[in-house]
C-alpha cells in the first residue's frame, strides 16, 4: 500500500508544474495590459507606467517571471492583487467557502437523484423507465450550463417568482461570517427567515451546477449495476429466493459503487469548472466569479493564484480518490 501511495504522490509534482506553466502562459496570451487596465479611460504618463511595470515585475523576461511565480507558489506565496493590493491567498480563502457550499449542495443533489435513477434504469432495463432515465441524463449532460442557468432564472425567478434571481442571501440580512457557509451561519444567527432566504438562493445554482454530475452518476450507476447483476453470486442469491430489494441493495449495489465512487471524485473538477459559469450567472460570490472578474481586469496574480489553488484542490481530491480506490479494491494497488 505504501508503494502504491508513493507512486501516486510522484505524479503530483509534474502535474503541478504543468498546471503552473499552462496558467502562466494562457493569461499572458490574452489581449490587454494589466498596467493599462489600472489607468482606466484617463490613461497614465510613461514614467508612471514604467514604474508600475517594474513594481509588478512585468518588465522582466518571461522565464524569470515564471521561475519567480513557481518559487513563490511552492512557498505558499501567491502574491498581491494588482487591483486590490490584497493577498491573493487571503482573497481566495475568503471566497472559497461559498464555492464549496455550492459544490457540496450540487453534488448532494446529483447523488440523491443520480444513484436511485441509475439503479432503477438498471433493474428496469429496456423499459420506459430505463429509456426515460437515459434520455434525461443525455439531455442533462449535453445542456450548456450558461443556457440552463438562464432558463432556470427565467422560469422560476422571473416568471413564477418562486426563487431569488442572484446572490447568497437577501440584502436585509446581515449575517456574521462564522464558518463561511451561509446555510450554517444563517442558522447560527438570530435573524428570523435568514436560513430560508439562504436556502432559497442556493436552489437554482445547485440545480444548474449539479445537472451534469447527476447525469454522469446516473449513467455510471446504471452501467456498473448492469455489469454486477450478471455476476454468478447475484444469480446464486436470486436462486436461493432472496428478494429483489435484498439482491439489488445488498449484493449488487455494494460492488457496483466502486467505480461510482471514482466517478464522484472526478466530478469535483467538473463542479469547480462549472462553478465559473454558474457563479457568474447567479452572481454567487465564490471563486469562479472572482476569477472571471480578475481575467476581465487582467489581474495576473489573482488569476494565476486562483486557478492554481483550484487545480490543487482537484489534484488533492483525485489523489484521495485514487488512494481510497486502492483501499476498496486491493487489486488496484498492483497496477
Amino acid at each position: 500500500m505504501f508503494t502504491f501511495v508513493l507512486k501516486r504522490l510522484a505524479l503530483v509534482l509534474p502535474t503541478f508544474l504543468g498546471i503552473t506553466l499552462l496558467v502562466f502562459s494562457l493569461i499572458r496570451l490574452l489581449p490587454g495590459d494589466p498596467v493599462e487596465a489600472l489607468s482606466g479611460e484617463r490613461g497614465m504618463d510613461s514614467a508612471r507606467y514604467q514604474r508600475l511595470l517594474h513594481e509588478f515585475g512585468l518588465d522582466r523576461p518571461l522565464p524569470v517571471q515564471y521561475a519567480e511565480y513557481v518559487w513563490k507558489a511552492l512557498h505558499a506565496d501567491l502574491g498581491l492583487s494588482t487591483i486590490t493590493h490584497e493577498s491573493v491567498f487571503r482573497e481566495f480563502t475568503a471566497r472559497f467557502p461559498a464555492t464549496i457550499e455550492l459544490s457540496l449542495c450540487a453534488m448532494l443533489l446529483a447523488l440523491l437523484i443520480g444513484l436511485p435513477a441509475g439503479i432503477v434504469a438498471a433493474v428496469k432495463r429496456n423499459t420506459v423507465w430505463d429509456y426515460s432515465v437515459m434520455g434525461a441524463s443525455l439531455a442533462g449532460f449535453s445542456m450548456p450550463i450558461f443556457w440552463w442557468g438562464l432558463l432556470l432564472i427565467l422560469t422560476f425567478s422571473v416568471t413564477l417568482g418562486w426563487t431569488p434571481v442572484s446572490g447568497r442571501i437577501a440584502i436585509q440580512f446581515d449575517i456574521a461570517p462564522v464558518t463561511g457557509f451561509m446555510l450554517i451561519d444563517s442558522m447560527l444567527s438570530s435573524d428570523k427567515g435568514a436560513f430560508r432566504s439562504a436556502l432559497s438562493h442556493l436552489i437554482l445554482p445547485s440545480i444548474a451546477l449539479g445537472t451534469i454530475p447527476l447525469a454522469v452518476i446516473a449513467r455510471m450507476t446504471r452501467s456498473s449495476m448492469l455489469e454486477v447483476l450478471r455476476e454468478d453470486y447475484v444469480r446464486t442469491a436470486r436462486a436461493k429466493g432472496a428478494s429483489t430489494l435484498r439482491v439489488v441493495g445488498i449484493h449488487a449495489l455494494r460492488n457496483a459503487l466502486i467505480p461510482v465512487i471514482t466517478t464522484v471524485g472526478l466530478q469535483v473538477g467538473t463542479l469547480l469548472a462549472g462553478a465559473i459559469l454558474t457563479e457568474t450567472i447567479f452572481s454567487w460570490p465564490g471563486i469562479g466569479k472572482w476569477i472571471v472578474e480578475a481575467i476581465g481586469r487582467r489581474d495576473y496574480p489573482a488569476v494565476q493564484g486562483g486557478l492554481l489553488m483550484s487545480a490543487s484542490v482537484i489534484i488533492g481530491v483525485n489523489l484521495f480518490v485514487d488512494v481510497m480506490y486502492g483501499v476498496i479494491n486491493p487489486r488496484i494497488r498492483h497496477t
